[in-house]
């Protein structure tokens, strides 16, 4: 896989700030101060992505791996070096990105309108690329559960264009997906979603949060998880202020939802965070939208974030799941 460097250019204008604790990070409710580390600033790592999506950790590699979903390429930050390279390109035009149980990479392609894992030695295998004998839209965001199984939603934003992928038909409803690659299987685990996107477990597992983002406003929904990971009691979680847009998510080990946000109004751009309740109790500022973020970092509690344009990163004082 290619790792050439790469120029960075049109980056999204940036200052890092010269006081601690960063004014960047806010409070909206006193229960966040908890999660503020007084000199931990929020640091730009990169940038010149057209639309960054798709953040994963790679603690074995010391690495980031994300996607820059119109540029057709996934991306490579090294945390020894700070170098950024460009780790697969062409991409298929990647977006979410996970790891499965045994650290090998689930990616979501949209010019393929599949799910696929690089094997350990490179090779790529299709985890679901049809349903019932029709292609699949154009997968968006993925999460792998602790049993194994794949998740994955499919609205048709690749398909739509050829800006993120290739014009062409679409052939299935927007599912919610559940794959079970031991068995082969490949079922839908909910349907009747506007515009699925992100998704995230709850601690426990107990929960799946996803993110219905072609509503008016837009929404985190709730699925109960039941006995062979039959979803139940579908229930908006969430409701978005007006212009708020959730995008990509990540639980932390508190239950709260780190969300990326924005579009709306430069007060908006950035990570907008919940607790368990799904009351805003916090806020990122960013000079972008963002679209996702992860936790890594040695001990899970440094907080990645894609913005459009850049990456950026911030100590907190939890840690993801």
């Amino acid at each position: 896989m290619p790792r050439s460097p790469m120029p960075w250019t049109n980056e999204a204008p940036w200052t890092p700030t010269a006081r601690y604790p960063d004014p960047r990070l806010r409070d909206l409710d006193p229960s966040f101060a908890r999660y503020r580390v007084m000199n931990a600033p929020v640091q730009k790592l990169a940038g010149g992505t057209r639309w960054g999506e798709g953040p994963v950790w790679f603690g074995d590699h010391r690495c980031l791996l994300w996607s820059d979903v119109p540029e057709d390429r996934i991306l490579r930050w090294d945390e020894a070096t700070g170098a950024t390279t460009v780790f697969r390109g062409p991409s298929n035009f990647a977006n979410g990105n996970a790891r499965d149980r045994e650290g090998r990479l689930v990616t979501c392609e949209h010019a393929t309108r599949r799910v696929t894992r690089t094997e350990h030695d490179g090779r790529i295998t299709v985890i679901a690329d049809r349903y019932q004998g029709k292609r699949l839209n154009s997968p968006n965001d993925v999460v792998v559960k602790s049993d194994g199984t794949i998740w994955f939603t499919d609205p048709p934003f690749g398909i739509l264009s050829d800006n993120e992928g290739e014009r062409a038909e679409q052939e299935l409803p927007q599912n919610l997906y559940c794959a079970d690659p031991a068995r082969g299987t490949l079922e839908v685990a909910a349907e009747g979603i506007e515009g699925p996107n992100g998704l995230a477990f709850s601690p426990g597992e107990s929960i799946l949060y996803v993110v219905e983002s072609r509503t008016n406003p837009r929404k985190i929904l709730a699925f109960d998880v039941g006995a062979n990971n039959r979803l139940g009691n579908r229930r908006d979680f969430i409701t978005a202020e007006p212009g708020g847009t959730p995008d990509g998510f990540r639980v932390d080990e508190d239950g709260n939802l780190w969300c990326g946000w924005g579009m709306g109004t430069p007060e908006q751009d950035g990570v907008r965070i919940f607790n368990s309740a799904g009351a805003p109790i916090g806020h990122i500022d960013l000079p972008e939208r963002a679209a996702n973020l992860c936790f890594g970092g040695l001990r899970r509690n440094r907080l990645f974030i894609t913005g459009a344009r850049s990456l950026y990163a911030v100590v907190v004082n939890t840690r993801g799941l």
